[in-house]
């Protein structure tokens, strides 16, 4: 398998509109909502049918849109991206949505996920002389849609989505239309909404419910979902349905809002019931249960209901800091820990503290807090993490280092217990943490088992325009192409 800190990822938050007066703050608090999928930039492209407006930066949504930014977006239909880049530079041109000038007009496209043949599918046309403005795996789905390949067939988009590989969430936008999709395994979330007459898209419901849209449906595995004039169209494409589903677990365990429904589950809930087993599985013999905030709070209440130990206050957070795991330099992850939680003295001092958190993923900030608890009195610190231990890469768009990196990569759950410093640890099974579910063969848990939903060596590039001979870039395969 290839290294994951060679490969551009992204793990992000969408937010689309069509039909939809002010489109651009509503695009703008939707965003606001999802703020928690991405913090290293923000944009969206808003259209009014006649002219396209894109605006775009580094930074959070409140910065990149501060002042009178909005005003001259103007339009009933845009889409909206928060960036997390997992992996690769952080440069305003990575920064999303992208857009181009193609044959038939502007394209605009924002990707959640990771393409795993992303690499293979940017050299064939690079051989064929293709020029690539972003080190973004997204931009390889702008390539496909300007390639006359797909661009002069029936089905085009359908066709080129079906060339891609790995896990995405998509929003596209033309003159006329705004499209979303999911790839076949739905790995990654995407909601419709309404909102008055007009329809919006979300990677979370939290966003719908924030600019006051109703909750219809998701978007389905594999299906492409165009609105325009007309209304709203389903069509299918990739291998219509017939791939084993891999909703990311991790959305549950971590990523997810707890006030979202995700691939249908209410997300509080399912955290709830994560901090009960846990209980079960691990008790301890302790004064209190401290959650690690914000994350760790729905399976800390968990845990205090089962186990019958109070919930006490261990950590105040300070909102004012972003999520630390989704920062993508170490020394930035360590500082961001320190300044986004202080212990309170009163709570732990001469107590058995449980310390519930909801992954333990490189250790170090974990092995951080455990110390500043200790420094504050704690008698004992007893470590419960509600998912399993994560012992290997994510190929799909979650921040997972090589597996040497992972704290649990190549160590036994003593030896992170040794390293953490803590009195004990104990981690959700997978059997545990499938448990809420009522098809929980559909959710991927590779970054705990190492069972991978699909191939990640990303050696297959675009099957259809490779047959045709675009590898190389040869005349014969563009005459083919028809």
């Amino acid at each position: 398998m290839p290294d994951a800190e060679d490969r551009p990822r992204e793990a992000c938050g969408l937010m689309g509109a069509y039909g939809v007066d002010g489109c651009a703050g509503v695009l703008y608090r939707g965003m606001f909502a999802l703020q928690h999928r991405g913090q290293e930039g923000a944009g969206m492209a808003v259209s009014d049918g006649a002219g396209l407006r894109l605006h775009k930066g580094e930074g959070l949504v409140c910065d990149v849109f501060a002042g009178r930014v909005l005003e001259p977006l103007a339009g009933d239909r845009g889409i909206g991206h928060v960036r997390y880049s997992t992996t690769g530079s952080t440069r305003l041109e990575n920064v999303q949505p992208l857009a181009a000038e193609c044959a038939d007009g502007a394209w605009v496209v924002a990707h959640n996920g990771n393409l795993v043949n992303a690499a293979a599918l940017r050299r064939m046309y690079q051989e064929a002389g293709a020029i690539f403005q972003t080190g973004t795996d997204s931009e390889v789905l702008v390539h496909l849609l300007a390639d006359p390949m797909y661009r002069l067939r029936p089905r085009r988009v359908e066709r080129a989505l079906g060339e891609l590989q790995g896990a995405f969430a998509l929003l596209m936008m033309t003159r006329d239309a705004v499209m979303a999709a999911r790839d076949s395994r739905g790995f990654k979330p995407l909601v419709i909404g309404r909102l008055g007459a007009g329809t919006v898209f979300a990677s979370e419901t939290c966003a719908l419910a924030q600019v006051g849209a109703e909750f219809v449906r998701d978007v389905q595995p594999g299906e492409l979902v165009t609105v325009d004039a007309a209304g709203l169209h389903s069509s299918a494409f990739g291998s219509g349905g017939l791939d084993r589903l891999a909703q990311c677990v991790f959305e549950m365990v971590y990523f997810a809002r707890p006030d979202s429904r995700v691939f249908g589950e209410p997300v509080h809930l399912v955290r709830l019931q994560y901090g009960m087993r846990l209980a079960q599985e691990h008790p301890a013999a302790a004064d209190i249960v401290a959650a690690v905030p914000d994350s760790g709070n729905s399976a800390a209440l968990g845990y205090a209901r089962a186990s019958g130990i109070p919930l006490d206050y261990g950590f105040i957070r300070n909102h004012y800091v972003g999520r630390t795991f989704i920062m993508p330099l170490a020394d930035d992850r360590a500082a961001g820990a320190d300044l986004k939680l202080a212990v309170l003295p009163e709570s732990v001092q001469g107590k058995r503290v449980v310390m519930v958190d909801d992954s333990i993923v490189r250790g170090n900030t974990a092995r951080r807090r455990i110390a500043r608890l200790r420094q504050a009195g704690a008698r004992e610190v007893h470590v419960r993490i509600a998912c399993p231990p994560l012992r290997h890469p994510c190929y799909f768009g979650i921040d997972f280092p090589t597996r040497g990196e992972l704290a649990a990569g190549s160590r036994s759950v003593e030896d992170v217990r040794a390293f953490l410093q803590a009195d004990s640890l104990g981690y959700l099974s997978v059997e545990g943490m499938l448990a809420p579910f009522r098809h929980p063969s559909q959710f991927c848990t590779a970054c705990f088992t190492g069972d991978y939903p699909c191939a990640v060596d990303g050696a297959a590039g675009g099957k259809e325009a490779m047959e045709r001979g675009w590898r190389r870039g040869s005349s014969a395969g563009r005459r083919e192409g028809a």
